[in-house]
């Protein structure tokens, strides 16, 4: 069994889903369910054997050393985070509470778990910690691109908290010895992402016929990744990935947000004939710094381990606004009246 932190989540259910996909052993799958955490994002795992849920926080402690001790996970996989940057603006605390604190309670769970174990289960033990390439901070239009070598410069409270649980799992596996790994990804996109995001918050103002906001002049630029391959490298990292090393990965799919809205247009009017959604396209005020460009040099997991992203930004984006028109119960179940709250006072 692996454990599996903040399961519910974008990433962590789509990566549960594809783990149990390609045969991977069962899942006990520990998550707060805060807003963005959704149950029926596993809908399809209900009465599976391999799927364990238990409802809980990664900092509360005597839950965690329980479950290592009743489940005996050979793996800890830490999705669980706060991680929209607009939130962290309007509460950073909550960002500190999970993405540092949390953290810290997790690998002291995990480091008191693993020196008990025999000698052959510590060796095999890994703790793999998923991570941003927004703790790298920002980059200039001619910049290389972030690679595992690029100095931490956050510029948000989240990427600030995410660099400080960074800096957590390096220092435990040097201090401590804990077998760690890290990853760095970028932006993911696809199915079971909370709308509050930039692709799925522009589907679904587009199927509600609804305004498109863009911040600022549209400019930013993000390295897209589409969560099916994130979670193929992760799978790749947890295999074989060198024990205390950090891992980037990206979709090598760098486009500007506007650009992005635009090609999703596109692909909505093949798929809705007559509906001119990007007219309905709106620049809002900028966000407070606002990072401009992201881009990932996924060189060494590509060189290391073999990895390449299978679909392109096209191939996942059509997957993706797809996945969103067959699932409009999933949508309708995640706008709840919190949802409508933080849209109508964001995108005001």
């Amino acid at each position: 069994m692996i454990l599996v932190t903040g399961g519910a989540g974008f990433i962590g259910s789509n990566f549960i889903l594809d783990w149990l996909a390609a045969g991977g052993e069962a899942v006990l799958n520990l998550d707060k369910l805060t807003y963005a955490g959704n149950l029926s994002s596993l809908a399809t795992l209900q009465g599976d054997p391999r799927h364990v849920f238990v409802r809980g926080d990664i900092g509360d402690a005597a839950l965690v050393a329980s479950l290592l001790e009743r489940h005996r996970p050979r793996a800890i996989v830490n999705f669980a985070a706060e991680s929209h940057v607009d939130r962290s603006i309007r509460g950073p605390r909550a960002f500190v509470d999970t993405n540092v604190v949390g953290t810290l309670e997790l690998l002291e769970c995990a480091r008191a778990w693993w020196q008990g174990l025999a000698a052959d289960e510590r060796a095999a033990f890994r703790f793999l910690h998923v991570s941003t390439d927004e703790v790298y901070g920002s980059l200039g239009p001619a910049d290389p691109a972030f690679s595992e070598s690029t100095p931490f410069a956050p510029n948000s409270p989240y990427a600030a908290s995410k660099a400080g649980s960074d800096h957590l799992v390096r220092a435990w596996h040097h201090t401590y010895g804990l077998p760690v790994l890290t990853t760095h990804c970028s932006n993911n996109y696809g199915p079971r992402q909370f709308p509050e995001k930039l692709i799925p918050l522009m589907i679904v103002n587009a199927l509600a016929g609804k305004a498109l906001p863009v911040y600022g002049d549209g400019r930013n630029v993000r390295d897209w990744l589409y969560v099916g391959d994130h979670c193929s490298a992760l799978r790749a990292v947890l295999a074989r990935g060198r024990v205390g090393e950090t891992y980037a990965i990206g979709g090598r799919a760098e486009m500007r947000n506007l650009d992005v809205v635009h090609a999703l247009c596109r692909i909505l009017e093949e798929r809705r004939p007559g509906g001119e959604f990007a007219r309905s396209i709106e620049f809002v005020t900028d966000r407070p710094g606002h990072d401009r460009r992201y881009a990932i040099d996924a060189s060494k997991i590509e060189r290391e381990l073999g990895w390449t992203p299978a679909e392109t930004f096209a191939s996942g984006l059509a997957r993706t606004l797809d996945w969103y028109l067959e699932n409009g119960d999933w949508i309708a179940g995640v706008r709840s009246d919190e949802y409508r709250r933080w849209i109508d006072l964001h995108y005001a």
